[in-house]
């Protein structure tokens, strides 16, 4: 069952993901502006675009899965997933279509949303419910390790296509092989899903009176609120680390695209790895204690290793910043899925987490790479996007305090 609803949730958020690495060459095929920095803040602008449905999709769906069932709707978010992900593909470019081009692209970047914020509660909950006693850290866990899997696919994907044919052959159609895997990702993953059931403890609970919604607002609003907060560096860590640095490694270092790919894989090939580590850590030593040390870690070294990554712009330095910013990453992300399901019931889990988490990820993560590429821009500073990572984390660590103090004991 963990590994089926792991390589499922993979694959769902590996279609999302894709398009934040190619996000370069989208914005000279899609965005074209006659300016370089304003047609890449319009790309990376549009992926941020992807995160405003999710909030929608983690009602929507969120309610659905804790009606109908995990299972069931996360075979319908799949579906809506792959269709957004192929309809990227085969858009025709600005200059066949004009302005409908990016407007298209738009569409499709809300759609995947849409699927995302309501995959996201579903599968959490999935993994949770299906825990044996004292190992939910674990299960949860292999949802962020899930997510890096996908993030790893996205980049490796990129990175081949990328490093194996002419740079005007990538911004002609090579950039279109990733999206097109669809075609084979989806089926996959539909498989895969349909051979995983809903646990004993979702199929057996009354359903609770009334709508999902209105008991999170009526009884869990605090929990709602700390889920969020608690979500706040998960997802700026996630976007930032594996999908800004990147850029930034291409835009401000003038590092090699191929270059920062396949360096960004090898950070989340260790993100995968370590996540479970975490989780399984949050099992014995409890959650809290767990995150708020990788937290204050990040806020630690962040601007130090930027400032390092900004005077060795070399692919060394890039591997070594991306690896260690991975592992602190993982060792807050691995127990937050846990961390984040505990605040809520059975009944309304779903709906809780997809509310809490896609909220949280559609003001702070979406749009990190789009603030992080603004405040270089503005300041000229390129230690500037540190601050955002740092601020980030106070208000996670703020979220982690108030649920230690609301709680008999720290969950493990």
């Amino acid at each position: 069952m963990l590994l089926a609803v792991t390589v499922a949730n993979m694959l769902e958020w590996y279609d999302f993901a894709v398009y934040a690495f190619l996000a370069q060459v989208i914005a000279e095929v899609m965005f074209p502006t006659g300016n370089a920095l304003a047609s890449l803040l319009l790309s990376v602008g549009t992926f941020g675009v992807g995160f405003l449905t999710r909030p929608i999709g983690a009602v929507v769906f969120g309610v659905l899965a804790d009606r109908r069932g995990r299972k069931f709707t996360l075979l319908l978010t799949f579906v809506l997933m792959g269709g957004a992900t192929l309809a990227i593909g085969i858009i025709p470019p600005f200059a066949t279509l004009g302005v409908i081009a990016p407007l298209l692209i738009v569409l499709a970047r809300l759609l995947q949303g849409l699927a995302a914020g309501g995959a996201m509660g579903g599968a959490t909950a999935l993994l949770i419910e299906h825990a044996p006693p004292g190992r939910a850290g674990y299960f949860g866990s292999w949802q962020a390790a899930g997510q890096a899997g996908a993030l790893l696919l996205g980049a490796l994907a990129a990175a081949t296509v990328s490093a194996s044919i002419s740079p005007e052959q990538l911004s002609g159609w090579g950039w279109r092989l990733p999206f097109l895997a669809s075609l084979v990702l989806v089926p996959l993953a539909l498989y895969i899903r349909r051979t995983v059931d809903d646990s004993d403890a979702f199929v057996r609970q009354a359903r609770v009176a009334g709508s999902p919604l209105n008991v999170l607002w009526h009884t869990r609003s605090g929990a709602v609120a700390r889920g969020f907060g608690i979500t706040i560096i998960w997802t700026v860590a996630t976007y930032f680390f594996f999908v800004y640095v990147p850029l930034y490694a291409r835009t401000v270092l003038h590092l090699p695209l191929s270059t920062t790919l396949f360096s960004n894989s090898l950070a989340l090939a260790f993100m995968l790895v370590v996540s479970p580590v975490a989780g399984h850590l949050s099992d014995r030593f409890g959650r809290y204690r767990v995150m708020m040390t990788a937290a204050l870690a990040i806020v630690v070294l962040i601007v130090p290793g930027f400032d390092f990554l900004l005077s060795h712009p070399q692919a060394a330095a890039l591997m070594a910043f991306q690896v260690a910013s991975a592992v602190l990453a993982a060792l807050f992300i691995g127990p937050a899925p846990a961390a984040i399901a505990e605040l809520f019931p059975v009944g309304v889990r779903s709906s809780g987490i997809g509310v809490a988490y896609n909220c949280a990820v559609t003001i702070f993560g979406g749009f990190a790479p789009l603030i992080a590429t603004g405040l270089v821009a503005r300041t000229g500073n390129p230690l500037s996007p540190a601050w955002y990572v740092i601020s980030s984390c106070g208000l996670s660590l703020m979220a982690l305090l108030v649920t230690l103090r609301t709680s008999s004991r720290d969950p493990c």
